[in-house]
């Protein structure tokens, strides 16, 4: 579902509610740049609410308390039910910018004897690029944490996410932890996290390339450990197990073959004592083609096939989520993953996986509290890549499952709804705030296109923008002397671009596109008045293509060849005529005065190198450019880029916009994420940044937050902010 997924180091404070109000500390014992004030205001943080929007990985009851639950997300932390107010509240926010790589979650644990204690697995690549995992451990459920970095990578947002947790208390002994890694073999630690070593004992040999350990499972004293990286032959061996902590052995008789080769989960019948393990031929949650589902009796070790359904043919899939039911002896769901021809589903079983009804074939389903599951269909999709499965210990018939997009909840078995308030992980790449009409903010996402925000407490009405439906939104823009026109560009399976003439309510596809734009949509861009549109293309490989240009509201389009290619086009908000782009490759601006028919080359010996860096034409006024050049700092011209001078208030700044100036100021607020001292930060100027002031806390971070920031037009201070993992934020003095 995700692609790319990018942040600073971690404040070992607790993280409050994404909805609480705070208090900015005064930014004492730093060095302030030039002009940057020490006086900071109180904001509100809160998310503009869509709904979930990403890949739940894991979901996770607790065993010993009555209605707690925690969930994690492939890029965008982890979570704790609050079941009082039925919301998720966030756990992760503090995690900053330098700490990015943190949002995405391997796996979490709780201590079933110690109900406060939580431990997070954090690491989202396990890549060269990457940086090293950390563990987080908390005694007030995940209220406060204290941190331990590891020596290795994780890989919460790469292949084989969706797999068992591979953090585990030892249930002999809760100041013992175990941790799987993917090419570090397993991990222990004998003071609560505190310190970690290499398991001594473990059989396994890791792989760099590989899956490691998949899962670890509480079997009563024992534990029993997943191993991803073995060959599928008749000799491999897929799982261990300990009983005395120190010497581990294969397990008797498992199951080998290429269906068997990956084991994905495993859940325990603490009754009959068997444990159920789901199997795949690959990682998941893509590129699965087979599958089963066996149990072990683990008193005699003897294994049973039980899987529901075998694949076959064009219905070809895998297994993924199991649970038991801790009230009911035989009970136990699982998931299949990866089905795309029948559709994915979860089976129940209440005999011990003897017989199984498909929980699918009665679902019904209300959408209407994120109306963007519902594609049109009859009814919603069930979902896809249902990996994370759990069942509620208190209530047989408490069942939730986690998707690409969402989490799914029942407590009849019949009756569906998504369990996703205060959960929010779209990816957000770009925000449009209208300066009138019914919505204040549209959307531009990862993988769910383009929404209209009606409301920010609610998910957008409309759900995706349809009429193309895109996966992915590349870009978005608005015409600023006639703001009811806005074009929108992205992948799309029916065309890769469209118009609206009512705002953003409703859509239509251009007439036509040039061919490249079938592979390589990018951002977009209208003159003021609306006449001329320019679209540049990028593939997602890095490509880049000659942008074209339309006059007839894309009808048909001519090539520009002076364009820089790749650059992102910015339209002057005044003068129709004039259009803008910034050559990252040389570090020139670029400019058109005939309504982008040709660009000459204007300014130049500007930082170069980095396709990030980001160009904005300052509302109301024509020519005033402000360039982010990222750790090159921040450049302004007033001459339509023909000079531009460094701004000295900041030495950092990897995304700009601007808002409602403040009472009595004659220039918009300007808001940016960027550095003024010693840490990247939210700021917002009010005197065309001479001065700045930090608008977020150490508790809102979000990781990495460079790709898009607005304010809004009509509210003076409300600021929009576009995290890559943790939704769309937006924050209100109070």
């Amino acid at each position: 579902m995700h692609a790319s997924r990018l942040s600073r180091r971690a404040v070992l404070a607790g993280t409050a509610a994404a909805a609480a109000l705070t208090t900015v500390p005064p930014l004492q014992g730093r060095a302030h740049a030039a002009g940057v004030t020490a006086a900071t205001p109180s904001y509100r943080w809160r998310n503009a609410v869509i709904g979930g929007t990403g890949f739940i990985t894991g979901v996770l009851f607790h065993p010993a308390v009555r209605g707690l639950a925690y969930a994690r997300t492939d890029i965008g932390g982890a979570y704790r039910w609050d079941e009082r107010t039925a919301r998720w509240t966030p756990l992760t926010d503090h995690l900053g910018w330098d700490d990015w790589n943190l949002l995405g979650v391997e796996s979490l644990a709780v201590d079933p004897a110690h109900p406060d204690r939580l431990y997070l697995a954090l690491g989202s690549y396990a890549q060269a690029w990457a940086g090293n995992g950390a563990v987080l451990r908390s005694e007030d459920r995940g209220a406060t944490w204290t941190r331990t970095d590891l020596t290795v990578k994780l890989g919460g947002n790469e292949d084989g996410r969706g797999a068992g947790e591979r953090l585990l208390v030892d249930p002999r002994d809760s100041g013992t932890l175990w941790l799987g890694t993917r090419h570090d073999g397993l991990l222990k630690s004998s003071d609560r996290g505190a310190t970690w070593a290499v398991a001594s004992g473990f059989p396994a040999t890791a792989s760099a390339s590989g899956q490691g350990v998949t899962f670890l499972a509480a079997v009563g004293r024992a534990v029993y450990a997943g191993w991803g990286d073995g060959d599928g032959t008749a000799t491999a061996v897929n799982l261990y197990r300990t009983t005395d902590g120190t010497t581990w052995e294969p397990v008797p008789g498992q199951p080998t073959g290429t269906s068997a080769k990956v084991p994905i989960r495993a859940a325990h019948d603490r009754h009959t004592r068997e444990l159920y393990v789901t199997y795949a031929d690959a990682p998941g949650p893509n590129g699965q083609s087979a599958g089963g589902v066996h149990k072990l009796a683990t008193a005699t070790d003897r294994w049973t096939d039980v899987t529901p359904v075998q694949p076959g043919g064009s219905d070809t899939f895998a297994y993924g989520g199991v649970a038991t039911d801790a009230r009911c002896a035989g009970t136990v769901v699982v998931s299949t993953n990866n089905r795309w021809a029948d559709g994915d589903t979860v089976f129940r079983s209440t005999d011990g996986g003897r017989t199984w009804a498909s929980l699918k074939d009665v679902a019904v389903f209300d959408v209407s509290e994120t109306p963007f599951l519902d594609w049109g269909e009859d009814r919603p999709k069930f979902g896809w890549w249902i990996q994370a499965l759990a069942l509620d210990p208190y209530d047989s018939k408490h069942l939730v499952y986690g998707t690409g997009a969402t989490l799914y909840g029942t407590r009849d078995l019949r009756r569906w709804a998504p369990r996703i308030r205060g959960l929010e992980e779209t990816a957000v790449r770009r925000l449009i705030s209208p300066p009138a009409g019914e919505a204040h903010l549209i959307s531009g996402l990862g993988d769910i296109g383009v929404m209209y925000h009606e409301r920010l407490t609610a998910s957008p009405s409309r759900g995706m923008a349809t009429n193309p439906v895109f996966g992915s939104a590349t870009g978005l823009a608005q015409a600023a002397a006639k703001p009811a026109y806005i074009v929108r560009a992205g992948w799309g399976d029916h065309g890769n671009g469209a118009y609206s003439h009512d705002g953003g309510r409703t859509w239509a596809p251009f007439t036509a596109q040039p061919d490249i734009a079938k592979n390589a949509p990018g951002p977009i861009a209208t003159s003021a008045d609306g006449g001329t549109l320019l679209w540049s293309f990028v593939h997602w490989d890095g490509t880049k293509y000659a942008a074209h240009r339309s006059t007839d509201n894309g009808a048909t389009w001519s090539e520009v060849s002076s364009f820089p290619k790749g650059a992102a086009p910015v339209a002057d908000p005044v003068d129709p005529t004039l259009f803008y782009a910034y050559d990252t490759d040389t570090g020139t601006l670029h400019a058109s005065t005939d309504s982008g028919r040709s660009f000459t080359a204007r300014a130049g010996g500007l930082p170069s190198g980095d396709d990030q860096f980001q160009l904005a034409a300052a509302p109301g006024r024509s020519g005033d450019l402000w360039l982010s050049v990222k750790w090159n700092g921040l450049y302004r011209s007033t001459d339509g880029g023909v000079t531009f001078a460094k701004v000295a208030s900041c030495w950092a700044s990897y995304t700009l916009g601007f808002g409602k100036a403040a009472d009595g100021a004659d220039y918009p607020a300007v808001y940016q994420v960027g550095s003024t001292e010693t840490i990247t930060a939210v700021y917002r100027s009010d005197d065309a940044a001479g001065t700045w002031v930090r608008i977020n806390d150490d508790a809102h971070q979000w990781g990495w937050i460079g790709e898009v920031i607005t304010g809004d037009p009509r509210v003076y201070g409300r600021v929009y902010l576009g995290t890559n993992g943790r939704g769309i934020q937006y924050g209100e003095p109070v």
